[in-house]
């Protein structure tokens, strides 16, 4: 019988484990850190002075026109959106199904959805124009009359399942966090940190009650959100699925959506977790090729679903019979921003299929970069979907470009700035790794040996 590969490498014991992922927040990180730290400073600056100049001169700012009246706001919207899927799936789903390799990465997966929720949310409201106005979307009772918000629409939808998700998924995090908080209020040296601390472990004191509260909390929490999984990108789906646009009306979208989330998801976990792995070495012990490599298959088959619905859906394109969806499929592969489509295919599709060899999912570097190909490509595939079906109308009239203004450009980059700003902010004052849930697994597969290849 094959004996299980460790999931936690070296000569490891609870001490050490402990001391390892509480250095970060007790010591001075190095340079690299905070090289990180004022790069994505800087860019998140950037998506503050776009969305500012936006707010203040308004929509036309953007690339919007008609009739492509969406845009960046809304691509990267769902965009990030997506991002945030992988965070719930390896959390609560891998936890549901008693998969302890998720121990050493869940808790930075969970605050990756968290992070990613955030940027997400700060797109529609800003898409509306009048962003002071956006409790308009919110149903309170109020004195203006019969003013209340259209229940039947997608729209809609998203604000209540968006931030069910948000909710649901900070909670889970938070949850998750309290043992290991308590570990560093028990480790604090000065008082204003014993007390912050002391105050986000909720009077944790690691007795038998603490415990069997704590994991049935767990429990009922991963349960819920797991069903979020799968509805919440449905939903968002839907903004597209129940239009009567070609391209977009279709009944595959919901699986298509939730494939392509949590494919995005685990492309952003694969970056995060190398850069993690960069700027803490410690974590290579944690954080290992076989974590890695799990993940990259999963990148690899929700890259062949993702591949699936592209094709089937020229096939239906054809099978229908209708001209104006045949029509919008060839114009999306061959028309003017065929190559966008292109890329969109290569990055999503074909450069995934490395993942099939050893030596490529084992490697950092190639890992590494073919998770930025899968988050480019998946932004561009939101891109096809929103620009594609709208600039071709059924009139020749009625047609249009759509061009990115700088604007534009500041707040798809930025987006990425505040991303990382917050996910570089949380690594230093929170545990990056569960504390409580690595030492349960320390002894897995520890009859193998010392394994120092990392």
């Amino acid at each position: 019988m094959m004996k299980r590969a460790p999931l936690i490498w070296g000569t490891k014991n609870y001490a050490d484990i402990t001391n390892d992922i509480c250095e970060l927040l007790e010591k001075v990180p190095g340079w690299k850190y905070f090289a990180g730290l004022l790069g994505a400073k800087t860019l998140f600056l950037v998506y503050i002075l776009a969305q500012g100049v936006i707010v203040a001169y308004g929509m036309g700012m953007m690339g919007i026109s008609h009739p492509v009246m969406w845009g960046t706001d809304i691509i990267t919207f769902v965009f990030w959106i997506g991002i945030g899927h992988a965070g719930t799936l390896i959390s609560a789903i891998l936890y549901l199904f008693r998969q302890k390799w998720r121990t050493s990465i869940a808790r930075t997966a969970e605050a990756m959805t968290v992070f990613a929720v955030m940027v997400a949310g700060t797109f529609p409201v800003l898409h509306v124009g009048r962003p002071w106005l956006a409790y308009w979307l919110l149903p309170y009772p109020n004195q203006r009359g019969p003013l209340w918000v259209n229940f039947r629409s997608p729209l809609l939808w998203d604000v209540f399942a968006v931030s069910t998700y948000a909710t649901v998924s900070a909670v889970f995090w938070f949850i998750g966090m309290v043992p290991d908080l308590a570990t560093i209020r028990d480790r604090a040296t000065t008082v204003w940190r014993r007390r912050i601390y002391g105050a986000l472990s909720l009077g944790w004191r690691g007795t038998a009650r603490d415990w069997s509260h704590y994991e049935i909390v767990y429990m009922l929490l991963a349960g819920l959100s797991t069903p979020l999984v799968l509805s919440v990108h449905s939903i968002v789906s839907f903004d597209f699925a129940v239009s009567s646009l070609p391209g977009w009306h279709t009944t595959i979208f919901p699986p298509y959506f939730v494939a392509g989330a949590i494919f995005s998801g685990f492309g952003m976990v694969v970056t995060l977790m190398t850069m993690v792995r960069i700027l803490v070495p410690k974590f290579k012990d944690y954080i290992t090729l076989d974590h890695m490599e799990a993940m990259n298959k999963i990148i690899m088959a929700t890259g062949l679903m993702v591949g699936y619905a592209y094709g089937s859906e020229f096939f239906i394109a054809w099978y229908s019979g209708s001209p104006y969806e045949g029509f919008v499929f060839m114009n999306r592969a061959f028309g003017p921003y065929w190559w966008a489509y292109w890329i969109m295919v290569s990055c999503n599709v074909f450069i995934p299929q490395l993942f099939w060899f050893k030596a490529a999912r084992r490697s950092i570097p190639v890992m590494f970069v073919i998770s930025i190909f899968v988050n480019i490509g998946m932004w561009f595939e939101r891109f096809v979907i929103v620009v594609t079906s709208l600039h071709r109308d059924f009139l020749p009239s009625n047609w249009g470009m759509w061009h990115p203004t700088i604007w534009d450009l500041g707040a798809i980059a930025g987006s990425f700035g505040m991303f990382l700003f917050l996910f570089l902010i949380y690594i230093r004052v929170l545990p990056a790794i569960s504390i409580a849930e690595v030492k349960p697994v320390l002894e897995v597969g520890r009859e193998g040996g010392n394994h120092d290849k990392h």
